[in-house]
């Protein structure tokens, strides 16, 4: 059982709606060069609602809820933040994912005209994905500021604008074999892919590629 203190920033503990309202909302912000931003909170139980709504209030520190009853504990909601340098919450990265929400038929917390929480987006059970949109690829959607949004389209067979500076550069031989086995062990254990492989053999997979190919592997891992 999680504790009341661990917060789950899962997006599998979600409502199926909820999970392709949030893949699709990344996704969405990744094409729209939003890629500074992270999962914070996704399903809280009622016992660590309560305990959250303590603090501030009969429990010492900053007031961090404003109700008992959340649709986190129903697990249609989750929280973001943003990446450094720019502020955890910094208001014009989170209204412009606000922004793409709306379009998509996802509550934006900042919104609200009693108490406004920008960091906060929600779904109804009834949502369904907006005519004219699609999840198009691997959505890999952080829960840290270590690492970016990334958008992976799996058996991309048109070959990419890839600039010079943007390929894959390699020191030696050795390091870029070292590179390739890596890649070949994933496709082998089917963790990812084939045509990443073949990617980085025709030389256009990029070091953002290989990036969101590293977290795919490793939540694929685990």
């Amino acid at each position: 059982m999680t504790s009341i203190t661990t917060t789950c920033r899962d997006i599998s503990e979600l409502l199926p709606a909820a999970q392709t309202a949030c893949r699709l909302l990344f996704q969405e912000c990744f094409k729209a060069g939003i890629k500074n931003i992270f999962i914070t909170e996704t399903y809280r139980s009622q016992e660590r609602q309560i305990y959250l709504y303590a603090q501030g209030r009969t429990r010492p520190g900053q007031i961090v809820t404003w109700t008992l009853d959340s649709n986190h504990k129903s697990r249609l909601a989750w929280d973001i933040a943003v990446c450094p340098p720019q502020p955890l919450y910094d208001v014009t990265t989170l209204s412009r994912v606000g922004a793409i929400a709306r379009k998509l038929g996802i509550t934006w917390g900042g919104n609200w005209k009693a108490k406004i929480d920008r960091p906060h987006f929600e779904v109804k059970p009834t949502w369904v994905m907006p005519k004219g949109y699609k999840i198009e690829g691997q959505v890999i959607i952080p829960t840290n500021s270590k690492y970016q949004v990334q958008l992976i389209v799996e058996g991309n067979t048109t070959k990419p604008n890839v600039k010079d500076d943007d390929k894959m550069q390699f020191t030696n031989e050795t390091l870029k074999a070292a590179v390739r086995d890596y890649l070949k062990q994933a496709v082998d254990k089917k963790l990812i892919d084939k045509s990443h492989l073949e990617k980085f053999d025709a030389g256009t997979l990029t070091n953002g590629d290989l990036k969101g190919l590293e977290i795919i592997i490793a939540q694929r891992s685990a």
